[in-house]
């Protein structure tokens, strides 16, 4: 069978009664549609643009509809090699989104110039209100510790930001195989290819993603209890501007980084040194509401400039946090990913 990326099947047209019109495809398709937003996410790496290629594939599935058979492929599996297909070719001739710690080396000097990064398509985060879950697919090869870590973090901000290192067949392969669960056959047949292909593809994705130094610790998700602590305490400490309470919520290698500004630390002192910068330009009366993203803690930032009545929106940050403490925070600026959690500009508490 042969699948083209407009989603026509060849061969064999039976498919649904031709009066099941289009209320009976919005019916059929509405339960896929959050997965196979994240599904494209996982490919691009930017929100907006997953809700871009999950629009055109329903736009193709419909114009294919009357040719869709049943019994050669579940709906689902067949709007997944649709919208696939859609993201390789939506990846042709782009650059991949990564974050500033994939990009260039990190400072040592917390009160160096601000650098912008405005011509680099940044990594976005995934809002999780509304999904139907954390991992849409349980893979992994057992044994294979790469596979095993894309099938236990899907959605994990490191993870993503690995995957975006990987060449777009071969990140395909690894989200079919080992987070979708699909055998190597039909990963072969939905992209046109043979299962040695396959198999090959996901062996140099899997070893790339060791060499990234990709770890089980970076996606595996803690008790939510504890994360919910570390970053209670977090936000008590920032809206308190009290930056040794804020150390002490820290590991020795946190790391914080802020798209689109290139500038990205190591350290506790270099982490505290920024956010006492940050205090020093933009004043110490902040309110910070707990949010999620990607599976993780997040807190959306507001600040009060001085001579100003109301508390605006300045940040959304995202936290790696384990072990009782914060070893990752990605400070997101880009107004794309403001709109995609829908934060209001002001403070409405």
């Amino acid at each position: 069978m042969d699948t083209r990326d407009d989603g026509r099947l060849d061969g064999n047209d039976e498919g649904f009664d031709g009066d099941d019109g289009r209320d009976g495809f919005e019916r059929r398709t509405a339960p896929y549609r959050r997965e196979l937003l994240t599904h494209c996410y996982r490919m691009l790496g930017s929100v907006h643009e997953a809700e871009d290629l999950v629009q055109e594939t329903m736009l193709r599935a419909w114009l294919a509809y009357d040719r869709y058979d049943a019994a050669r492929a579940s709906l689902r599996t067949w709007l997944y090699r649709i919208a696939t297909n859609r993201c390789l070719t939506a990846l042709r001739g782009r650059t991949r989104r990564p974050l500033p710690s994939g990009l260039v080396g990190a400072l040592e000097d917390p009160g160096a110039p601000m650098t912008l990064g405005a011509e680099v398509p940044w990594l976005e985060p995934f809002p999780d209100q509304g999904a139907t879950g954390p991992v849409l697919g349980a893979g992994g090869a057992a044994g294979d510790p790469a596979g095993v870590v894309v099938a236990r973090g899907s959605l994990r901000l490191a993870l993503i930001a690995s995957m975006q290192l990987l060449p777009p067949r071969q990140r395909a392969v690894l989200i079919l195989r080992d987070v979708l669960a699909w055998p190597a056959s039909e990963v072969a047949e939905a992209l046109g290819t043979s299962t040695a292909s396959v198999n090959s593809a996901l062996q140099r994705a899997r070893a790339r993603l060791g060499e990234a130094g990709l770890t089980e610790d970076e996606v595996t998700e803690p008790p939510e209890q504890e994360q919910r602590a570390v970053i209670d305490r977090y936000l008590r400490a920032f809206e308190n501007a009290d930056l040794d309470a804020l150390r002490t919520l820290l590991t020795q290698d946190v790391v914080l980084e802020m798209p689109p500004v290139l500038n990205w630390y190591v350290g506790p002192d270099a982490y505290v040194a920024f956010i006492a910068r940050v205090f020093a330009m933009r004043g110490t009366d902040w309110r910070l509401r707990p949010t999620t993203a990607n599976g993780q803690p997040a807190l959306a930032a507001y600040v009060r400039a001085p001579g100003d009545d109301t508390h605006r929106l300045h940040t959304l940050q995202v936290f790696t946090a384990d072990h009782g403490a914060v070893s990752h925070t990605v400070v997101f600026q880009l107004p794309t990913v403001f709109a995609a959690f829908g934060l209001p500009e002001v403070w409405e508490g």
